[in-house]
């Protein structure tokens, strides 16, 4: 779950996840798409077509595959996701100004309410 938290907030909040240099993920883009692989073999790619981001991914510790969709209107995205251990979540991500204050739950009992800086992260 660590892995998607991370996803997520790189997709909402940009660097809220930067990790020491020797866990970071190794990525390539292209215009519309980015795809990661980090030390550990945990990849992501997030693909924006206009105000939509998909995500999609596979954590090793879980061993599961899982995809997201988040939606932006204005300053406020929504998110689902399913893994395909069958756990579900939703939440959103709100920006005011340099803070985005963020919360999200899990079918598999997993929530938190969180806000994360510009300056100081999460």
């Amino acid at each position: 779950m660590k892995y998607l938290v991370c996803a997520l907030l790189l997709a909402t909040a940009g660097t809220a996840c930067a990790q020491a240099p020797n866990l970071l993920a190794n990525c390539t883009r292209s215009a519309n798409l980015l795809a990661c692989v980090d030390p550990l073999g945990n990849a992501y790619s997030v693909a924006t077509v206009g105000s939509t981001t998909y995500l999609r991914g596979y954590e090793v510790i879980g061993k599961r595959y899982w995809a997201q969709t988040n939606s932006r209107y204005g300053q406020l995205t929504f998110f689902t996701g399913l893994a395909s251990d069958g756990e579900a979540w939703v939440g959103y991500t709100r920006r005011v100004g340099w803070t985005t204050l963020n919360r999200f739950s899990s079918s598999g009992g997993a929530s938190a309410k969180f806000t994360c800086s510009r300056i100081t992260g999460c």
